[in-house]
């Protein structure tokens, strides 16, 4: 029994180095991914990491045409699309009567189509589905130092802003009236993450990029309910979902990027369904007993 299990749960990781490699790359990128997903959600901004994941695209793209597969180029070309993306969407909702989930959709329609045109003309279609996708089996030593650098900095940010952050979450009017940081903040942090899908673009591509951040934030919602539980839940939810993920590939010789997404959202019907903070079924049986 034991030696089934370590050949199922264990071995894989022992006797590859890509698999070593590929979980390294997905625990250092949970560990970034999950604190910034969950402010996103108390922010309610979580179809904004949507949107800014599907607009790095086109600066990646012109990283390949000009470098190719190379990682810098198209990470630093992601960066800037991003940036340039939130900062355009929040100027259109600053100076225009346009809200900012109608221009954030906006930009980032344009970003994706853009991107693919960019890649299609120049490039292979393995090229395109390298990009959208990612290739988290094939992270070499320069792309882990670039997840393991990307993630540390964002922590590190991320602790130096957190009081106003955490203060803006629960009474953003409170936050303006008392100090004036509150636009600098959130700018800060639509910073930490562009970087953080950035980084993610490297092991799940652009349009996957988003699940590890959202998903297990949102399933940590029915399993915590504290910011500092919150945080953990997601960040334990991404690492079982990279785990699990990186193992189904494995042997069912599926792709690495999606199979690890659909471990994570898995684990969200379940917490959706049976979570202990405010699942279905759980609410659903502590109204019986007070009705009772």
């Amino acid at each position: 029994m034991i030696s089934v299990l370590y050949d199922l749960a264990i071995a894989p990781f022992v006797d590859f180095a890509f698999m070593r490699r590929a979980l390294a790359g997905s625990i250092a990128l949970s560990a970034s991914v999950a604190p910034v997903g969950v402010f996103l959600m108390l922010r309610r901004m979580s179809l904004m990491g949507d949107a800014i994941s599907h607009a790095i695209l086109p600066g990646a793209a012109i990283g390949y045409l000009l470098f190719g597969l190379a990682l810098l180029p198209m990470a630093f070309g992601g960066l800037i699309a991003g940036l340039a993306v939130a900062l355009l969407a929040g100027l259109a909702t600053r100076f225009t009567a346009l809200k900012e989930d109608a221009s954030l959709a906006a930009f980032y329609l344009l970003s994706l189509a853009a991107g693919v045109l960019l890649i299609s003309m120049n490039g292979s279609n393995i090229d395109l589905m390298h990009v959208l996708f990612g290739t988290v089996l094939a992270l070499d030593n320069a792309a882990l130092l670039f997840i393991a650098t990307a993630a540390s900095v964002s922590l590190i940010v991320l602790a130096l802003i957190f009081r106003p952050l955490a203060l803006e979450c629960a009474d953003p009017q409170f936050l303006r009236s008392v100090s004036g940081v509150g636009g600098l903040v959130h700018l800060v942090f639509l910073a930490l993450v562009v970087t953080n899908l950035v980084a993610g673009f490297q092991a799940l591509g652009t349009l996957l990029a988003v699940g590890i951040m959202m998903l297990p934030a949102t399933a940590a919602r029915f399993w915590a309910r504290g910011l500092g539980g919150l945080m953990l839940a997601a960040f334990l939810i991404a690492v079982v979902s990279s785990y699990a993920g990186l193992l189904l590939s494995f042997f069912a010789g599926l792709p690495s990027g999606p199979a690890i997404i659909v471990v994570a959202g898995g684990i969200y019907i379940l917490s959706l369904l049976a979570g202990p903070v405010g699942g279905a079924l759980t609410s659903r049986l502590s109204n019986k007993h007070r009705t009772a």
